[in-house]
Formats: C-alpha cells, sequence, structure tokens
C-alpha cells in the first residue's frame, strides 16, 4: 500500500514492536474493511490507557487471538482516529507522530489538533502555521 501521511509525505513506520496497524503491516494503512480508522500513529500514555479503558476501549490488556499484545506508556500504536479525538476533547490526548499517521485521520481530526499533540517535528515547520 502507498499511502500518504497528514503531511502529504509518503506513510512512515509507526510501530514493528509491537506490531500496529489495521492490517499489521507497522503501517497506519486503512482501507474499506477498516470501519474503525485505525489511522493515528500515537506514543500512548498511562493517561490515555486509562482513559480508553474508561470508555469500554482497553488498550492494556493483551488479545492474542486478534495479534495485540495489549500496550504500556510509551509504545507506538495505530489507534482509531474517533477514539484519539474522543481523547482530545477529554484533554487526555496521546502524542502524535505525524510522519507516521495517516492522511485518512484528517476525514474525523482536524490537523491542528494533530499538529498540537505533534512528538515528530516535521522538516518544513509551514504545517503548523495557522493561515494567518
Amino acid at each position: 500500500m502507498n499511502q500518504n501521511n497528514v503531511l502529504g509525505e509518503p506513510l512512515e513506520v509507526c510501530s514493528l514492536e509491537p506490531l500496529t496497524g489495521f492490517y499489521r503491516d507497522g503501517f497506519t494503512n486503512t482501507g474499506p474493511e477498516d470501519i474503525g480508522s485505525h489511522t493515528v500513529c500515537a506514543v500512548v500514555t498511562a493517561e490515555f490507557l486509562e482513559h480508553q479503558k474508561s470508555i469500554g476501549n482497553d488498550l492494556s490488556t493483551p488479545h492474542p487471538q486478534f495479534g495485540f499484545p495489549g500496550l504500556k506508556p510509551g509504545d507506538r500504536w495505530g489507534v482509531c482516529a474517533g477514539r484519539w479525538l474522543q481523547a482530545f476533547h477529554d484533554g487526555v490526548a496521546a502524542p502524535v507522530v505525524l510522519k507516521a499517521t495517516n492522511e485518512a485521520a484528517l476525514f474525523a481530526v482536524p490537523i491542528e489538533a494533530l499538529n498540537e499533540h505533534a512528538a515528530d517535528v516535521p522538516d518544513d515547520p509551514s504545517v503548523f502555521a495557522d493561515g494567518d
């Protein structure tokens, strides 16, 4: 798959350990069968994991039958765009790796919210401009 990130560049790896992605390819690639839109590459924090568990999205407990290892703070993981946005609105958004976040995330999450929580700094800082 040749998909782009939110910076309009080729999508970079989110995580190979643990192996993330809807397709378990290390990327936040998406397609029609990815109903949850696992497109945001987040660096999960304890607060984010606790929040997700509190809203019924337990990301800490392993589910090997689904190839899911269970996450710990500091892991990178392709999370559902809507779940990340919910955490953002609740004040517990995890940092985001822009170069590994699929441009499809922009259908649900404003670029400004992603930029505010960027864990990586792009080569071209103009992406942070607000258009003024």
